[in-house]
């Protein structure tokens, strides 16, 4: 008796597998949040030097008249202010007409105004990240992105290591402190610190999600539970559009998205951890437990009460053979097959967040509302992933994932040679590069936990995290260069997706394969033929005969 006989003997896809995936969503919803809040909390407004005098003491003084063709401000005394673009502000004069000659201009010495009426307050204007402290706006979400990194290395291994529900409260606990305390950040500083430490946690929660998620599904429904996952996080960008838009001081945004984490962390002691990692993992006692419990959750408590120790123990036999004392980040490299796999999802995984990141992180020079264009990114994944998840189940993994990669490549290239006059056009190929984007999202992330087994699976997963977010923080450094090159950026996006669509086509099909449980398993497979088409045995529906070996 496999481990999914025991699953469908405790009741398959039950209310506990509807209210355990229920409460693993709802924190993905803040997900987004946290990857895109700098669109507005580090958001730039317009904004010109704070010039001398009684007049600067609030931003674009109200005492003053501006001529806004050429910065020029006539103060309440008489005299004769201008500023030369953001960045530069000419000497002042005691004359209106001012003397003959070019002017001379020096730096912004007394700071900055900033136009108010959109962004009330971000980091930019508190701390002037602007001119020649610009670059520190990209650094911070760098940084954020190097703690994202950093966690699935650290939190990913953890898990496979400790449990995924240990790992999940941890994360819980450690976001919502350390969103919290950003919010009161006094410095620039302090703030980078605490959004890595942030950074860490929501990486640490999203990997435990992700293997809590597959490991609970039965085979027949794994795709549409992972989709909804993925809707989950779209349905997140819009919300954080409306919440951006209705809190629009950047402390209380921040605050606004970090404190439901501790209401996360209160209702997760009620999670169940994965059964199968339990067994694997030698504590078959607990697992146990746990399985009867669900088995009385799902109203099949008779049938919970047959598993025994021994019986897991004595039908597990081959996946437990095949198990080390322990497992490392050696180990997905070891052996030709997952070796080959890991490759592979490298580059994709750091192809797909690399131009997503560049298309997301970008809003402002869209030349639209901001809050508009963060709703319009988000709603372009409903379809996307709707599309995909029924290619995911009649197409199989590897084909709907190519397609989404070569297709998302394709339309950020054709920006290149599209005018700029042409916004409207400009914009909706964007938003379908976006779309195709966050539809491979869906694909990698349940490809890659169907690919690895069980003692290793959330260790590539986290790894495969781990090349998505150094292709997020390497996307900003790329966007810099337009101001030299403007035409490499847009044709590095797009690009990498293309390699990665070749790229995918060297990955094993999964498509109604059980999950593998040892690193074994999945190298017998790929010298195994497949003796059916996969497209020919899809479970729609459960169905009556005997479990496969996995679900």
């Amino acid at each position: 008796m496999p481990f999914g006989a025991v699953l469908a003997q405790v009741g398959g896809l039950g209310r506990f597998q509807v209210l355990q995936t229920t409460l693993l969503v709802v924190p993905i919803l803040l997900m987004a949040s946290h990857n895109l809040l700098q669109n507005f909390t580090a958001a730039v407004p317009p904004h010109r030097c704070r010039l001398a005098g009684a007049f600067n003491t609030t931003p674009w003084a109200p005492g003053a008249t501006w001529d806004l063709s050429n910065g020029t401000r006539w103060g309440g005394n008489g005299t004769f202010e201008a500023t030369l673009g953001s960045c530069l502000r000419y000497v002042a004069s005691s004359s209106g007409n001012g003397s003959a000659g070019p002017r001379r201009t020096e730096p912004c010495g007394d700071g900055w105004e900033y136009d108010r009426s959109t962004y009330v307050a971000t980091i930019v204007t508190e701390w002037d990240l602007v001119c020649s402290y610009r670059q520190l706006r990209q650094m911070a979400q760098s940084i954020y992105m190097a703690g994202v990194l950093v966690g699935a290395l650290v939190l990913g291994g953890l898990s496979d290591r400790f449990g995924r529900k240990a790992m999940l409260m941890w994360s819980y606990l450690q976001l919502g402190v350390m969103g919290t305390c950003t919010a009161f950040a006094p410095n620039y500083a302090t703030y980078c610190v605490l959004r890595f430490a942030g950074g860490m946690a929501l990486s640490g929660f999203g990997l435990s999600i992700a293997c809590l998620v597959v490991e609970w599904i039965p085979t027949s429904h794994r795709a549409i539970t992972v989709a909804i996952t993925g809707f989950a996080y779209t349905l997140g960008q819009i919300l954080l559009a409306g919440v951006a838009f209705a809190v629009p001081h950047w402390r209380s945004l921040q605050l606004t998205v970090s404190l439901p984490f501790f209401g996360f962390l209160l209702y997760s002691w009620w999670l169940a951890e994965s059964a199968r990692w339990l067994v694997l993992s030698g504590k078959a006692e607990a697992a146990v437990k746990v399985l009867q419990r669900v088995a009385g959750i799902n109203g099949r408590k008779e049938e919970g009460e047959k598993i025994t120790v021994e019986i897991l123990r004595s039908h597990m036999k081959e996946e437990l053979a095949g198990l080390k004392a322990s497992y490392t980040i050696s180990d997905l490299v070891r052996t030709p097959v997952i070796r080959r796999i890991f490759f592979c999802l490298s580059i994709v995984w750091f192809s797909i967040s690399f131009s997503y990141y560049g298309l997301a992180m970008d809003l402002q020079n869209f030349g639209v509302s901001i809050y508009l264009i963060q709703v319009i990114f988000g709603a372009v994944d409903f379809p996307a992933k709707v599309v995909v998840t029924i290619s995911l189940s009649y197409v199989g993994r590897r084909l709907s994932l190519a397609v989404a990669l070569f297709l998302a490549g394709l339309a950020i290239i054709a920006n290149i040679f599209v005018p700029t006059e042409l916004q409207t056009l400009r914009t909706a190929l964007a938003v379908l590069g976006k779309g195709c984007l966050s539809a491979s999202f869906n694909c990698v992330f349940l490809y890659t936990t169907e690919l690895y087994p069980t003692p290793i699976r959330q260790t590539g997963l986290g790894f495969g995290s781990t090349m998505a977010r150094v292709g997020g923080i390497v996307a900003p450094l790329v966007k810099m260069l337009d101001e030299s090159y403007p035409l490499l950026p847009p044709a590095v996006y797009g690009v990498f997706p293309v390699v990665a669509a070749v790229v995918a086509a060297f990955l094993p099909e999964t498509l109604n394969m059980p999950l593998p449980d040892t690193i074994q398993e999945v190298e017998s497979r790929a010298k195994r033929k497949p003796k059916e088409d996969p497209k020919e045995k899809i479970p729609l529906e459960p169905q009556e005969k005997t479990p496969q070996k996995e679900p």
